[in-house]
């Protein structure tokens, strides 16, 4: 390692943090940059402008994953560093293109001090990591690493009834297959926390060593419709009355698991939904998310447990859907550490609660996470907000750690 630290430019990573942000820049300071629309395309054309100024070359892949690698002294599988650019409606400024300009200050840091690594490095922007135009989440990183099929993605449909693949078509920004990421020494990810945690502890960084498994399932209750007015209490079926108790069990049951356990029951969906009818259907969602697949399942016995009829009504569970805990890679977290601690920021190790594309790259390639604080936990809203000092000493702490890892010892 050198002595003096290279650090990136703090101000200029600031200027780069609002540039982008202008790209679907919303009236309360948030932003709307939905995938692969016209200001995600602005954003994108940007970009590439950046990295090309840089010397760097791009390629963009087959659904729009873009690449721009720094040539190396060898040719080597290239160490990646990236995210995403899409948001939510009405999203904030930092959700995954924070990972995207890390990477981009970083070379942009390499350019500036003539360092030439042993092995490339490459930016990567993946597609419609949000899913909040199309449906699923992470859908481009899925894609490549074999967790969803192309054929079906690209008939995944907007709310406008637009297909990813006419989406596709349309922005410019569909290659090659052979474009696509296929092997790489490490992948690093820097994000924003988007929880509370390490404002709460005070600590700078989090190092993330790995997603959390979880668990959807949803609990149907059924009873019977009568008249509201008529129907003596004791002689109703009321389906919603008894969905009420059996959340109040599966609170109850839940509450005595891992501390660090969370759960929500987040849809519910009442039947007929008419004030002067009693309800004789109700059906809700229960997600559990825990690093331990142990209390995952868990809380899965806990619903498999449920009694067949409440009430009168009764309780049917299904799962909907499931994943397994991603391990991020070992050595990775503990560079990361290493460059944490030579910088002087306070940090901890930790999982993440939410799904990122890093989760996926991580079944071919090395790979590791980076957090940073996120003010009052806030995310997925215009009011999320991570300090410009914060996020350049996450990207510092990025630098180092490539740095470690790309240059001749």
């Amino acid at each position: 390692m050198q002595e003096q630290k290279v650090l990136v430019n703090a101000e200029r990573l600031k200027e780069t943090i609002e540039r982008f942000a202008d790209f679907g820049r919303t009236d309360h300071n948030g932003v709307t940059r939905l995938s692969l629309s016209k200001e995600d395309i602005k954003a994108r054309t940007y970009l590439i402008s950046c990295c090309e100024e840089l010397g760097m070359t791009v390629k963009v892949d087959d659904v729009a994953n873009i690449y721009a690698t720094m040539e190396g002294n060898e040719d080597l599988p290239p160490l990646v560093m990236g995210s995403h650019l899409d948001s939510v409606k009405k999203g904030g400024r930092f959700d995954g293109v924070l990972g995207v300009i890390a990477a981009l200050e970083v070379a942009r840091t390499l350019h500036d001090h003539h360092i030439k690594p042993k092995i490339p490095f490459m930016l990567v922007d993946f597609t419609n990591e949000e899913g909040a135009r199309f449906d699923p989440a992470m859908m481009c990183s899925g894609i490549i690493t074999g967790k969803f099929d192309k054929s079906e993605m690209l008939k995944s449909t907007d709310s406008e009834g637009v297909t990813f693949g006419e989406a596709l078509a349309a922005s410019g920004y569909e290659g090659g297959a052979g474009n696509r990421l296929q092997e790489a020494s490490a992948y690093l990810e820097m994000h924003i926390e988007q929880g509370p945690v390490l404002e709460s502890e005070e600590k700078t960084i989090g190092v993330v060593e790995g997603v959390v498994g979880m668990v959807n399932e949803e609990i149907e209750v059924c009873g019977e419709s009568d008249h509201a007015g008529t129907t003596p209490m004791s002689m109703r079926k009321d389906a919603l009355f008894a969905a009420t108790d059996v959340i109040t069990l599966l609170r109850k049951k839940l509450s005595r698991l891992d501390s660090n356990l969370v759960y929500t029951m987040g849809r519910m969906l009442v039947s007929p939904n008419i004030h002067t009818v009693i309800p004789n259907r109700v059906t809700f969602t229960l997600e559990a998310r825990h690093k331990d697949p142990d209390v995952v399942a868990q809380v899965v016995q806990a619903i498999n447990e449920l009694p067949d009829s409440i009430g009168g009504c009764s309780i049917r569970a299904r799962k909907l859907w499931a994943r397994e805990t991603v391990e991020f890679d070992h050595k990775i977290c503990d560079q990361l550490e290493c460059s944490t601690k030579e910088l002087g920021y306070s940090y901890k190790r930790m999982y993440s609660g939410a799904g990122h594309d890093a989760q996926y790259i991580a079944d071919f390639i090395p790979t590791a996470m980076i957090f940073v604080p996120s003010v009052h936990g806030k995310s997925h809203c215009e009011e999320e907000l991570t300090s410009y000092e914060d996020c350049a000493k996450g990207v510092n702490v990025a630098l180092d750690a490539v740095l470690s890892m790309i240059l001749d010892e």
